[in-house]
């Protein structure tokens, strides 16, 4: 199942674009994907860097939008 991290790292162009856009260094958005007992995130974008992800996706013209840091909604 994938994860916000991995569907928001897609839909930006990959790790390296969203560290670019995030101002952070690449090991930190690998770490978006790890599990929390890996010292990961477990799947989520920290909030801290939202509303920046968005602002910058925007200004690329990339098709990111907020439902995408939510899990999928479960059947």
């Amino acid at each position: 199942m994938r994860t916000p991290a991995d569907v928001v790292i897609e839909v930006c162009g990959g790790p390296r674009a969203v560290a670019e856009m995030c101002g952070i260094d690449l090991t930190w958005v690998y770490r978006w994907t790890y599990p929390v007992e890996r010292g990961g995130t477990g799947g989520t974008v920290p909030s801290k860097h939202q509303a920046r992800l968005l602002k910058e996706a925007q200004a690329r013209g990339l098709a990111l939008m907020p439902a995408h840091f939510f899990p999928a909604p479960v059947d």
